[in-house]
């Protein structure tokens, strides 16, 4: 159910995001304004990402195969990271671009056309947003979300934009109208310098996933699963080892018992053990990797 609401959710980003991609090239080269430009390649890009974040999504719940014996869940960080590099790039391409524009004294704007397609695009980046976040309740999707922030700064950044071009076309009225050339430069100016945290954020925490480091509340939650197992009589101490790769996560942990251990009970004490551990995890058995190893030696621990 998790995956089908995913992938759905996916499916339809994908055809928004193309047709609001066309949209904002169209009328970015229509109206002459680099900041729509921008707003439009910012989507086409994203909707190039959607799909192949669609296309790991569908691997990810695949059971493991002869060569990916630890499954697909692994590639979710390697999209994620990515996807939030060439946000990174885009945006800073686009900064650039507005900086060498504001030098040769910024463009003039067809400011009704462009106010036109920011109120509609707008009003499709917030009901996205909505629904991106109404299906992820239950779907519990990295990719859903990172799509829906992407639908979120696409949304402000529209909601920038119509704001900007409302303040540009009252300025041409008035004394300050040999400032509106400018309006769409330092727009764009703004509007990257100011979401660049999102794809770095984005980039930040794939990488750590792809280095496998050990997220401290999946630490913290398996230290005080083991509290309560570790008061058992013949437990002498544990070693846990845990990560997480986008979906997955990968908990191990070994644990030193007395030679006399289990005596006379085997391997039924042992798998109560893993019960009582299992039943104190949050993620769900179908997103975990989890072995419980028993030995006397300190050496296989």
């Amino acid at each position: 159910m998790q995956a089908t609401l995913e992938q759905r959710a996916l499916k339809l980003s994908i055809v928004m995001t193309l047709v609001v991609s066309s949209l904002g090239v169209s009328v970015g080269l229509a109206a002459g304004s680099q900041s729509i430009l921008f707003d439009g390649v910012f989507s086409t890009i994203d909707a190039a990402m959607s799909g192949l974040a669609l296309l790991v999504a569908r691997l990810a719940v695949r059971e493991a195969s002869e060569r990916f014996q630890h499954g697909y869940w692994h590639l979710e960080p390697l999209v994620a990271a990515l996807n939030g590099s060439i946000l990174m790039l885009l945006c800073f391409y686009a900064f650039l671009t507005a900086v060498l524009d504001l030098r040769e004294g910024g463009r003039e704007l067809a400011f009704d056309l462009a106010i036109a397609y920011a109120v509609v695009v707008a009003i499709v980046c917030f009901a996205m947003t909505a629904y991106q976040r109404r299906i992820n309740r239950r779907a519990q999707s990295e990719f859903v979300r990172i799509d829906m922030q992407g639908w979120l700064m696409a949304a402000l950044i529209t909601t920038s934009l119509l704001v900007a071009f409302l303040v540009a076309l009252v300025l041409q009225r008035t004394a300050w109208a040999h400032l509106t050339p400018y309006i769409d430069s330092v727009l764009l100016m703004v509007l990257t310098a100011g979401f660049m945290p999102v794809p770095i954020g984005i980039v930040r925490r794939a990488v750590k996933e792809i280095f496998l480091i050990a997220p401290s509340s999946l630490d913290e939650e398996v230290h005080a699963a083991m509290a309560p197992v570790m008061a058992r009589e013949g437990l002498l101490r544990y070693y846990s080892h845990v990560a997480k790769a986008g979906r997955g996560h990968f908990i191990e942990i070994h644990i030193v018992t007395a030679p006399e251990f289990a005596a006379g009970q085997g391997v039924a004490v042992m798998d109560e053990i893993r019960r009582q551990i299992a039943e104190q995890l949050t993620p769900p058995p179908e997103r975990r990797w989890f072995t419980v190893a028993f030995t006397a030696d300190e050496r296989w621990a």
